[in-house]
């Protein structure tokens, strides 16, 4: 399944830093990365959006810019259905911005979306009554209840406020486990460890909430 990455920081770093060692992950991954990625940046009080339909490997040119603040995905579609680049992760409502790794079988949520992923986004959202950790948790609980079998169910969701991360997951934990990393200025969750970064992994059956 795809893979997700993000990157919060009290001082500016430049996109390429974390995405050319996440463009080596989704390039050598175990399971085909290529089915297109995207990245959204906080900047100037703003989300900035990027999307290709290219693997991120093979895209020739990146956007160039600096931030504190960076969701990224590599897509590996299900069942290679859906293969077009306005289904490319992170999707975003403005404020929220999200990333979704995993795979759910007989799910029984009525919801919008184009595919799985944004459904469990806007299903997440209907929880929110202010407290998106909350609502995410909530969320996570409910879905797990009306779904057959979830081999994963991992995903991250920014806000200028708060990073959020969710793990689930019910087989092969070296895979599906999220990472995270944390240094005196930075935050970095993704779902293999890259760099020289002291990495942990993010509990499974966990919501956890950083926020700003």
């Amino acid at each position: 399944m795809c893979r997700l990455l993000c990157v919060r920081s009290n001082e500016l770093f430049t996109l390429c830093a974390h995405l050319r060692p996440f463009a080596c992950i989704a390039e050598n991954s175990r399971e085909y990365q290529g089915h297109g990625w995207g990245c959204s940046w906080w900047d100037d009080g703003r989300w900035h959006h990027y999307h290709d339909i290219r693997p991120l490997w093979q895209d020739p040119a990146p956007p160039q810019a600096a931030t504190t603040l960076l969701v990224a995905h590599a897509r590996s579609a299900f069942r290679d259905e859906g293969i077009a680049v306005e289904n490319n992760m992170p999707f975003a409502d403005g404020e929220r911005v999200f990333s979704f790794n995993g795979e759910l079988r007989g799910v029984r949520i009525k919801e919008q979306g184009r595919i799985g992923a944004e459904k469990i986004f806007n299903y997440i959202k209907r929880f929110d009554k202010g407290d998106l950790g909350a609502a995410i948790e909530r969320g996570v609980s409910v879905i797990e209840k009306r779904s057959r079998y979830i081999r994963a169910m991992n995903f991250v969701i920014a806000t200028p406020q708060a990073v959020h991360a969710a793990s689930l997951y019910n087989e092969d934990p070296d895979y599906f486990q999220l990472r995270v990393a944390h240094t005196a200025n930075t935050l970095i969750i993704c779902s293999e460890p890259y760099g020289e970064y002291a990495w942990q992994r993010l509990p499974n059956r966990s919501v956890t909430s950083y926020p700003q």
